[in-house]
């Protein structure tokens, strides 16, 4: 085996120490994620013999189609390192462990479907359910709020259109929508800022009311979005910008990577 590992690569192809790697680390990342269509991992080490000294030129992922804890769906992932040091013996265990904490250029895609499937997940709803800030049981009588139905659209420039509906005890379907742009805030949290209520979209009658509940329910959101409550197993992601591209928003950063998933 050792013979396998430390020969002559041929850079052609991927060698045998080359395939182990990727065998060994396809088989941890696919199991940060619930489901994935696909999967693809990329350890470049050469010449071969770097290996048993626990050195890799460089690790690339990209995954397509995944979820997050059975609900978050993300369209496509990628993270790329530079060098890694790596424990050679859990390789012939067929596993990856790093001597070293390590981080990665990482690029997150979500499309729009994908976004406002989001927000009937469990996590997301908890924070929708029940609001009782001081600007909502103004309106009713002290009873918390709940808020339903939410819609976004992404437009150019990191802007979004978010519409939603809630009840208030003597008025139902009481509609919301505004305008608001996307930031990014200490790298970890999505900020929806510069709320604008959309008037327009509002019947006349409720207006008063929605667009003290719009700017309610925009600091609602603004609060809601911190990647740390997402974190995956043994990566912190971290985010340096985002971007909207017509039906999907993409985020640019990095990945610390202390562990591949069952391997702490």
């Amino acid at each position: 085996m050792f013979g396998g590992l430390t020969g002559s690569a041929n850079r052609s192809g991927t060698d045998f120490g080359e395939r182990m790697l990727n065998a060994a680390a396809s088989q941890s990342i696919r199991h940060l994620f619930s489901r994935s269509d696909a999967v693809e991992v990329d350890i470049r080490c050469y010449p071969s013999s770097k290996l048993l000294q626990g050195s890799i030129d460089s690790f690339k992922m990209s995954g397509r189609g995944l979820v997050i804890r059975r609900q978050f769906e993300v369209d496509e992932m990628t993270f790329e390192t530079d060098a890694v040091a790596i424990d050679v013996g859990s390789v012939f265990g067929g596993q990856i462990r790093l001597k070293q904490p390590t981080q990665a250029v990482a690029q997150v895609v979500l499309t729009e479907d994908a976004i406002n499937q989001s927000f009937k997940a469990e996590l997301v709803q908890k924070r929708l359910q029940n609001v009782d800030m001081e600007s909502v049981t103004n309106l009713s009588g002290g009873e918390p709020l709940s808020f339903r139905n939410v819609q976004v659209q992404l437009l150019p420039d990191n802007k979004v259109k978010i519409t939603a509906k809630t009840d208030l005890p003597n008025q139902n379907d009481v509609p919301i929508s505004m305008t608001s742009v996307l930031a990014v805030l200490k790298r970890r949290r999505i900020s929806f800022s510069q709320p604008q209520f959309e008037a327009e979209d509002v019947p006349e009658s409720v207006r008063g009311l929605s667009e003290i509940l719009t700017h309610a329910f925009a600091e609602i959101l603004d609060n809601m979005v911190d990647l740390d409550r997402f974190d995956l197993d043994g990566v912190m992601m971290r985010i340096n910008r985002l971007e909207t591209h017509g039906n999907k928003l993409v985020f640019s950063g990095y990945a610390q990577i202390d562990h591949f998933p069952g391997t702490s």
